[in-house]
């Protein structure tokens, strides 16, 4: 059952998600913490964290370590084929539209109108993400200035300004990894 489940919702999310893998992460982080409460999102943010660190659309990596630690390899494929069978019909559907409608002023009206859609999707998710990663909490906490982490602040800014200045995505996690580890020895 629970197989079919994740096979289900996956394709759902994929279904309804417009704008690539980002987009995908607040409505993973729906289904799997806010209505199943399969994960907490504290490991909703690990499987975000380790699906950016490995090779392939982090929208699929994301779906497969979801349904790994959810219900194993089973669960993992479930989730994985649930996440990418509604993207190949509607990928194939869309191209052809787009091949022959493409240059009509109503296709780029609606792709200019998907946009800042995404962009919202993307900016839930980085407050969430925020949230956990200097308050250490799912929901802005009452008291700011008690439950600031700093160390985490320090690490978001630094890593921030890194990939501003274009700074490699695996050099900037390998460092933010070593700087948390650090900070991390150091307080204790």
């Amino acid at each position: 059952m629970i197989y079919w489940l994740l096979f289900f919702e996956f394709a759902k999310i994929s279904l309804v998600c417009v704008g690539g893998g980002y987009a995908s992460m607040p409505l993973i982080q729906a289904a799997v913490v806010d209505t199943y409460h399969w994960l907490s999102l504290s490991e909703f943010i690990d499987i975000f964290t380790i699906s950016q660190m490995t090779p392939g659309p982090i929208g699929i990596n994301a779906a497969t370590f979801a349904g790994m630690k959810i219900a194993g390899f089973g669960g993992a494929v479930c989730a994985t084929m649930g996440f990418v069978t509604p993207s190949i019909f509607l990928c194939i559907a869309l191209a052809k539209i787009i091949f022959k409608y493409g240059d009509l002023g109503a296709i780029h009206g609606i792709l200019n109108g998907l946009r800042p859609a995404v962009m919202a999707l993307i900016a839930a998710a980085c407050v969430s993400f925020v949230l956990l990663a200097v308050w250490n909490a799912e929901k802005v906490p009452e008291n700011l200035i008690d439950t600031f982490d700093l160390k985490g602040a320090i690490i978001l800014i630094a890593a921030l300004a890194a990939v501003r200045k274009k700074i490699g995505v695996i050099k900037v996690l390998l460092a933010s990894g070593a700087a948390g580890l650090i900070l991390g020895l150091v307080a204790t």
